[in-house]
């Protein structure tokens, strides 16, 4: 259930900054609005987004947006929020986020691939009362975090024609060597490495170890800077073994330098993107 709407309204000097960064037609040809929904009974912040141009009022394919990061570092704020969604919803989609539970003024606690995950699942609902949305059509995306969060969502919800993942962490690896950046993602939200838990919530979370049961009508968009820092190159090379031992349909993208968000790369993303959904979700 949406409990309150709000549309996105920027000042004429950052909507020109918008325009610079991500098109014309990503600010002119979209609305985006902040919402408040219920997930599991808890008041959890999002997004929802749709262009202006619809032909003949035709409904449209609806797209999950997941977010990266852990509470409120990674939550998306106005400007970019109107920015990033607005591009998806030019392309001719609804597009619906989530802040998830504990962030961005909504309750409940972030618990990152926890129960955190229904706040995803309980998007799906929204489209009930949104006219424009075609409820028969899901894509989903996500980036870095989000990604973990778009493979734990596939493995419980098997309806979605296609997915993306952009810099996705795909294997929680407990020790956290290679990049200190993880180290800090699993002691804030899993607690110190004493924890009981805490080896199994890494490996639970961790999609190189329940490929086998991800669907295998759902085709995989995985793109990667090699040089990514952040999150390494090696979750998606792992898990594409995982998916070819498990006939699940995928396509990696490994692209030359970059960083964990893809910016010199970004209008070839934002390309290839655009042409996986245009493929899949019509």
């Amino acid at each position: 259930m949406i409990l309150d709407r709000k549309e996105i309204i920027l000042s004429s000097a950052q909507l020109k900054m918008l325009k610079s960064a991500w098109g014309d037609e990503s600010i002119d040809n979209s609305k985006v609005e902040k919402i408040t929904y219920l997930s599991d009974g808890l008041k959890v912040k999002g997004f929802i987004a749709q262009p202006l141009d619809r032909p003949d009022n035709k409904k449209l394919p609806c797209v999950i947006w997941n977010r990266g990061g852990f509470q409120n570092q990674g939550a998306i704020d106005d400007f970019t929020g109107r920015g990033l969604f607005g591009q998806i919803a030019s392309w001719g989609y609804a597009v619906f986020a989530s802040q998830y539970r504990g962030n961005a003024g909504g309750e409940g606690k972030d618990e990152f691939g926890g129960s955190d995950v229904n706040d995803i699942l309980n998007l799906i609902p929204l489209a009930d009362e949104v006219p424009f949305a075609d409820k028969t059509l899901w894509a989903m995306e996500g980036w870095s975090r989000g990604g973990m969060m778009t493979y734990l969502t596939l493995l419980r919800n098997s309806s979605f024609k296609a997915a993306i993942v952009s810099g996705g962490i795909a294997n929680l690896r407990c020790n956290a060597d290679e990049s200190r950046f993880m180290r800090m993602l699993y002691e804030a939200s899993f607690g110190k490495y004493n924890s009981e838990d805490f080896e199994k919530l890494c490996f639970d979370r961790s999609a190189v170890n329940f490929a086998s049961k991800l669907p295998k009508n759902v085709p995989i968009l995985m793109l990667h800077a090699a040089l990514d820092e952040r999150v390494s190159p090696k979750d998606s090379l792992e898990l594409s073994y995982k998916f070819l031992e498990n006939n699940i349909p995928f396509r990696l993208v490994l692209l030359e330098g970059g960083d964990h968000y893809l910016r010199v790369h970004k209008k070839e993303v934002d390309r290839m993107r655009k042409q996986w959904l245009q493929k899949f979700l019509h």
